[in-house]
């Protein structure tokens, strides 16, 4: 697959061309930022075990690791620099107010998450140690979220949650109903056999939240007669909310990947026409 599908007047063109294929497919510049997003996670994961005092990995790794995650936050850096360079070229993002525009964007707001943090912390704090380190590793999560851009199928759970949002909204008001009523009635059932478990709405909140998700830990349980009946009935309720949002996403899913495949063979057509 060619990296670059037209020709362009200006370099910034072909950068914003290289970062931003039109297509919307996997090239060498989106591939290597998703091995890069991987390899991130994967030292991350390394990282935390060899920090262990009780880790059976050799320690010796911790550089290696560490000197993967200097080398992605530089890349991510470079990266971002010419994507704010170029994004000149998307005219809704021309001039200062389009670069404000850019830079208020969520995805935008996770891509310098992803990397500013550390860097400014590698650039001015080399040799600090403290508390707030963690932290700074538990930002590289927003790394993830550059796979959004990457990846066509996150553009499709991405659209599918957008159009399924109004009924997922719905059901959640309804399991969030559920879930009080749950823990009501089993604060006045139960509240006075096991007040350690039941004897607020707000401690019998987390037996209606196991049960009606269906999970079932078994950590707390009603003992009298007419406790075990409603949670009968609460536990049948559980396949409710289960269901609802289940079936709320797979229909979007289903819609979102047929209209897809519509434009697709649409588009398709049209290209076989110009051709002949």
């Amino acid at each position: 697959m060619p990296l670059i599908k037209r020709k362009h007047s200006t370099i910034k063109a072909y950068i914003h061309d290289w970062l931003e294929p039109d297509d919307g497919a996997i090239n060498f510049f989106s591939g290597l930022i998703i091995t890069l997003v991987l390899a991130s996670m994967t030292s991350l994961a390394l990282e935390t075990e060899v920090l262990r005092p009780d880790t059976t990995m050799d320690t010796s790794a911790l550089p290696v690791l560490r000197a993967v995650n200097v080398t992605v936050v530089w890349l991510f850096a470079i990266e971002f620099a010419l994507r704010f360079w170029s994004e000149g070229e998307n005219p809704l993002h021309k001039g200062v107010a389009g670069r404000i525009r850019f830079l208020l964007q969520p995805i935008t707001i996770a891509d310098l998450l992803a990397f500013l943090p550390e860097l400014v912390a590698l650039q001015f704090f080399p040799d600090a140690t403290g508390a707030w380190f963690p932290a700074l590793r538990a930002l590289r999560l927003f790394r993830l979220f550059k796979l959004a851009r990457y990846v066509p199928a996150f553009a499709i759970v991405g659209a599918a949650v957008k159009r399924a949002w109004p009924p997922l909204v719905a059901s959640l008001c309804v399991a969030g109903a559920q879930l009080y009523i749950a823990a009501m009635m089993l604060y006045f059932i139960e509240g006075d056999t096991k007040p350690q478990a039941f004897g607020s709405i707000t401690r019998a909140m987390w037996w209606a939240v196991v049960t009606l998700t269906t999970v079932g830990y078994g950590d707390v349980y009603p003992e009298t007669v007419w406790g075990r009946v409603a949670a009968g009935l609460v536990a049948l309720a559980g396949v409710g909310i289960v269901a609802m949002p289940t079936g709320i996403l797979a229909s979007a899913f289903a819609e979102e990947f047929r209209e897809r495949h519509e434009r697709e063979q649409a588009a398709k057509k049209a290209r076989q026409v110009r051709t002949d």
